[in-house]
């Protein structure tokens, strides 16, 4: 069973897809991580020694920012943002999208799945 910043890898996927799973390290670091261990791309994760996996995890945790790390500095660049109230800040404040997106018709992921449309009001009967 490996294990790396915290992260159980899955057993019967390749290791390089396996890196996937650990927050911050995506195909390409991936690939990279695999060059510089020196461990082959193809090996299973539950095929590899206990020395890939000690070379796997030291080039991980030693080289870059992953998992609680980078999601600290993620959340203090939000809040950095919103403090100085900039135009990002205040896009991430209201739930809205931050990077220019068009909000009129899209980004309902962002907004919730809100649908508005022009006859959704309720109508009220009067009974006369």
């Amino acid at each position: 069973m490996a294990r790396i910043a915290g992260v159980v890898l899955p057993q019967n996927k390749r290791i390089v897809i396996a890196l996937t799973y650990i927050y911050g390290v995506g195909d390409t670091r991936a690939k990279k991580i695999c060059l510089n261990a020196g461990v082959d791309e193809g090996v299973r994760t539950k095929d590899l020694t206990e020395a890939q996996e000690k070379v796997l995890r030291e080039e991980v945790e030693k080289k870059y920012r992953i998992e609680g790390e980078l999601r600290r500095e993620n959340m203090s660049n939000i809040k950095r943002l919103k403090e100085i109230n900039c135009f990002r800040g205040t896009r991430h404040k209201k739930g809205l999208p931050a990077r220019g997106q068009r909000s009129r018709t899209n980004s309902r992921t962002v907004r919730g799945n809100v649908r508005r449309t022009a006859g959704s009001g309720k109508r009220k009967l009067e009974k006369t």
